[in-house]
């Protein structure tokens, strides 16, 4: 019979795992297998650095905090070796991220599952999500479009400003 305060450490883990995911924007499971040090050092210091949690999770613990999160479709997926990776300010990131070291490193880092904001996705999705930019890249593209007219205005009123010989003459006239 296991030790009480086994069960309890490992029901702290899932209770704990189990808040991640809730509070993640998006999550992405791994099959990590063939990963040597380096590479799996490299990958979790770019994660770390655009503020994606990575971590190598027990199935079972996994297992359990999907199902309290409602995500019981991914159960089947849980086997061999695998790992979690979650981000709360972008949901872009970790998919693009994890996605695009899954293409560098071949069969060795294979993505199991994904979801974003508790819906899972289609291979397709996936693949789609890992080809947008970050949500900051496209807030600045949103920005840009919102501020062109006004800047082209703006270069429009100066063009017919020096035409006239200048503010003096043009506020004259």
């Amino acid at each position: 019979m296991a030790n009480a305060n086994v069960i309890n450490e490992k029901a702290a883990v899932v209770a704990a795992l189990a808040e991640r995911l809730n509070s993640a924007e998006s999550g992405v499971i791994i099959d990590f297998g063939g990963l040597t040090v380096a590479e799996d050092t490299e990958m979790r210091a770019a994660l770390r650095k655009e503020g994606v949690d990575y971590a190598v999770v027990k199935n079972t613990m996994m297992r359990r905090a999907l199902d309290q999160c409602g995500l019981t479709e991914l159960d089947s997926l849980l086997h061999g070796s695998s790992a979690l990776a979650t981000g709360t300010e972008d949901p872009i990131v970790p998919i693009r991220m994890v996605s695009d070291y899954s293409k560098k490193l071949g069969d060795k880092f294979n993505i199991k599952a994904a979801f974003v904001e508790g819906k899972i996705l289609s291979d397709a999705e996936i693949t789609a999500m890992s080809a947008l930019s970050s949500k900051k890249d496209l807030q600045a593209q949103v920005m840009g479009t919102l501020l062109a007219p006004i800047t082209s205005l703006a270069a429009v009123l100066a063009a017919i400003v020096e035409s006239k010989g200048g503010v003096a003459e043009a506020a004259a006239e």
